[in-house]
C-alpha cells in the first residue's frame, strides 16, 4: 500500500543533503553509463567488422595458386600453380560438402572499359553464375549470368554500381554494349553487394563480369584460372572444409601437401569465428569493468546510507519509542537507498543510449564508406531491462546493512547519546 508520509520524508531528506545526494548518485550514474557506451561501442565495432563478412555466403574460402618451394615427385621447387576449369567437375566430384564454387579468372594488362565517349580503366573478369549466391549480390537491374551464358559462351557482362554510374551515368544499362580491349559484351544486368553500408569489397562496384567461357575465347585466356571462390555447406567445418580442397587441389597439380606456399587462400568461416571469439572476450571485459564500476558506486551509496542512519539515530530511536517496527526502519531506509541508485542509474542508462544514438547518427552522415571497421553502435533490449533490474536488486543490497543497523537500534540508548 502506498504510504504517502514514507515518500515524504525520503523527498524531505534527499533535498536537505543536496549536494550528498548528488554525488553519492554520480557513482551509480557514472558506472551505468560508462557500462553502456562501452558495451554500445564493442557492439559497433563487432557490427563493423562481421559486416565485412556479412557479403559472403557462409563457410567461404577464396584459394589461389602460388609458387611451389618444395620438390614433389621429381618436379622441382619454384613451380607456378596453375588451376583450370577441370578442377571445377573434381571438386564437386571429390568434396561433396561443396555448395557452390566460382572459378574466377581476371584480365590484366593496360586497358579501359568504355561506352560511347565514356571509358575507365575497370577490371573484367571471367566467372561461374555461383558468384552471385557466394558473394550475396542483389540486382539492380536486369540479371547476373547463367548456365546458358557458359555453356552458349554469349558476350554478356554484368556491371558493378561504380561501372554504371561512371560509363551511364542514372541510365538504365541494360541491353547496351560496353567495349573491352575491342570486344563488345551486352549488359545484361548491375550488381551491389546485399550488405552495401559500412562494409563488404570495395572491388565490387568497379568490377564486369562475363562468362568465364567467353572470357577464354575473346582473351585467348584459356585455363588460367587465378582463383577459386568456394562456399561449402554448414555440415563441415571451415578448416575441414579448406583441407579437403586444398588436399583435392594438390593432388590435381603434384604438389606437396606440406607446402604452404604453393597455394594461398583466405576463409571468411574461419576469420569470422576468430572475430566472433574475440568480441566476446571483449564484451566479458566490459562487463568486468562496467560492473566493477557499478559496484564501487554502490559501496559508495552504502557508505552514505551508514552515516544517514547514524546522523539520525536520534530520530529513529523516537520512532521505535512511539512503536515503530524495525520493518518499517528497514523499508523506509532501503526504499531511500533504491531511489537514489535507480533514478541515478536510469539517468546514466538514458544518458548512454542518447550518446550512442549521437554516434550513430553521426556515423551515418560520414556514408558507407566512412568507418568500415563501426558500424550501428547499440545496446540489446534485453542489456537495458538487466540493468534496471540490476539497479533496483544492488540498489536494495545497498540500503539492506544500513537498515538492519537502524532496526538494532534501542531507543533508550539512542536518546541518551544524543
Amino acid at each position: 500500500m502506498f504510504d504517502l508520509d514514507k515518500w515524504q520524508e525520503i523527498w524531505f531528506t534527499i533535498r536537505k543533503h543536496k549536494l550528498r545526494t548528488i554525488l553519492t548518485a554520480f557513482g551509480v550514474f557514472w558506472g551505468i553509463f560508462m557500462l553502456i557506451v562501452l558495451l554500445g561501442a564493442g557492439k559497433g565495432l563487432e557490427n563493423g567488422t562481421l559486416a565485412i563478412f556479412g557479403s559472403l555466403a557462409k563457410n567461404t574460402m577464396f584459394i589461389w595458386g602460388g609458387k611451389t618451394r618444395l620438390p614433389y615427385k621429381g618436379l622441382p621447387p619454384g613451380r607456378q600453380i596453375q588451376f583450370t576449369k577441370e578442377d571445377v567437375a573434381e571438386l564437386k566430384k571429390q568434396v561433396p560438402e561443396v555448395k557452390y564454387i566460382a572459378p574466377t579468372a581476371t584480365l590484366y594488362g593496360n586497358y579501359n572499359v568504355s561506352y560511347k565517349d565514356k571509358f575507365n580503366p575497370f577490371q573484367a573478369s571471367g566467372t561461374f553464375p555461383d558468384l552471385a549466391k557466394i558473394r550475396g549480390f542483389e540486382m539492380v537491374y536486369g540479371r547476373f549470368l547463367n548456365e546458358l551464358d557458359l555453356k552458349e559462351k554469349r558476350k554478356v557482362a554484368c556491371i558493378g554500381t561504380r561501372v554504371q554510374e561512371v560509363l551511364f551515368g542514372t541510365e538504365n544499362p541494360v541491353g547496351k554494349y560496353i567495349n573491352i580491349k575491342g570486344v563488345f559484351f551486352k549488359v545484361i544486368g548491375v550488381h551491389q553487394l546485399e550488405f552495401t553500408s559500412g562494409g563488404g569489397s570495395r572491388d565490387v562496384p568497379e568490377a564486369v563480369y562475363i562468362p568465364i567461357t567467353t572470357f577464354e575465347q575473346a582473351f585467348n585466356q584459356k585455363d588460367k584460372i587465378g582463383l577459386f571462390i568456394v562456399s561449402t555447406n554448414d555440415n563441415i567445418s571451415p578448416e575441414e572444409a579448406e583441407k579437403k580442397v586444398k588436399s583435392v587441389l594438390a593432388a590435381r597439380h603434384n604438389v606437396d601437401q606440406a607446402d604452404e606456399k604453393a597455394m594461398g587462400g583466405f576463409n571468411s568461416g574461419k576469420e569470422s569465428a576468430k572475430f566472433a571469439g574475440l568480441f566476446a572476450g571483449i564484451n566479458f571485459f566490459i562487463w568486468i569493468v562496467g560492473v566493477g564500476t557499478i559496484i564501487a558506486g554502490i559501496v559508495g551509496v552504502s557508505n552514505i546510507m551508514l552515516i544517514i542512519v547514524k546522523e539520525r539515530t536520534k530520530e529513529i530511536g523516537i520512532r521505535k519509542a512511539m512503536g515503530a517496527t524495525p520493518s518499517s526502519i528497514i523499508s523506509l531506509i532501503i526504499t531511500e537507498s533504491v531511489v537514489i541508485t535507480s533514478f541515478s542509474g536510469y539517468i546514466g542508462l538514458v544518458a548512454g543510449v542518447g550518446l550512442l544514438e549521437l554516434i550513430n547518427t553521426f556515423m551515418q552522415s560520414m556514408g558507407p564508406g566512412g568507418s568500415p571497421f563501426f558500424k550501428n553502435p547499440e545496446v540489446d533490449i534485453k542489456i537495458a531491462i538487466y540493468a534496471t533490474l540490476l539497479l533496483v536488486i544492488t540498489g536494495a543490497l545497498a540500503g539492506l546493512y544500513p537498515a538492519s543497523k537502524a532496526a538494532r537500534i534501542n531507543p533508550i540508548e539512542a536518546l541518551r547519546d544524543e
